[in-house]
């Protein structure tokens, strides 16, 4: 009798353990499973100008396979990948070309926006090219711009978003700090340089604000480009490039895999 309770314990015992090991199994693979389809929107931060390798497909909006969502998706497998993102993109770019992808599948998307509404290309062409007041009074206006005007613009691209891909997982990625401080550098004055780091953490204070408004996540991209910033010797980010003009300030494809892969990866 006592025999017979043991075998009967011990079959029991064994089919537990069985039925726990393959929903540990079941519970590991549907983990490793690949992601539902995955949009990447946005400007040339996120496209992957300054990064090389370029699709010819994609013609002035330079996307790169060196892009970081180009990156994520080889190494991730979504079921579906639109990359969207284009060079020179403003708020009003992503609003009427770049949405189309978006649905209620969606279950990941990414972007960086912003910048070239505040007017970063004007930004840094006075202060490479004009004196340091110069430099300064452009960025109080872009700083003005930030304050006042890009939420709104802001708040139309994420309301869109949500509208159209409603059950995605939204990364919102901001933008480096370009100058490394205190450092001998030839080019532009420390004035200069401080200024426009401290315009970077402004426009990314404002987006991350508006991002997690949102609900969504902000990548914060500051922390991985530490030591890598233009006169740090050891730079992701292009200075400026009298070859190729629009390089200038983008990061190089060691910016793209080391600065943004990282942070999406961790927000993702």
């Amino acid at each position: 009798m006592r025999r017979s309770r043991l075998v009967l314990f011990l079959t029991a015992l064994a089919l537990a353990v069985t039925a726990a090991l393959t929903g540990a199994t079941a519970a590991h693979a549907s983990s490793q499973a690949a992601p539902g389809p995955y949009v990447a929107l946005g400007d040339s931060y996120s496209s992957g100008v300054g990064a090389g390798s370029y699709i010819s497909s994609s013609g002035d909006c330079k996307r790169s396979t060196k892009a970081h969502p180009y990156l994520w998706a080889a190494a991730n497998s979504p079921s579906s990948f639109s990359f969207t993102a284009c060079s020179g993109a403003r708020t009003g770019d992503v609003l009427s070309g770049q949405l189309g992808p978006l649905s209620a599948s969606t279950a990941l998307v990414s972007i960086s926006i912003g910048g070239n509404d505040a007017g970063f290309a004007d930004v840094m062409t006075t202060c490479v090219l004009q004196s340091d007041s110069s430099c300064l009074s452009r960025i109080a206006t872009a700083r003005a711009f930030v304050d006042s005007t890009l939420p709104g613009r802001l708040d139309g691209v994420y309301t869109a978003i949500r509208d159209r891909a409603p059950n995605a997982h939204v990364v919102v990625l901001g933008y480096p700090r370009f100058y490394r401080l205190g450092t001998s550098c030839v080019g532009l004055s420390e004035t200069k340089r401080k200024a426009i780091n401290d315009a970077s953490d402004h426009l990314n204070n404002a987006i991350a604000q508006r991002a997690r408004a949102y609900g969504y996540t902000f990548g914060d991209v500051r922390t991985t480009f530490t030591g890598h910033e233009i006169c740090s010797g050891d730079s992701w980010l292009h200075s400026v490039d009298w070859l190729n003009i629009g390089n200038s300030y983008h990061p190089k494809a060691a910016g793209q895999s080391g600065g943004y892969l990282p942070v999406l990866n961790s927000a993702a």
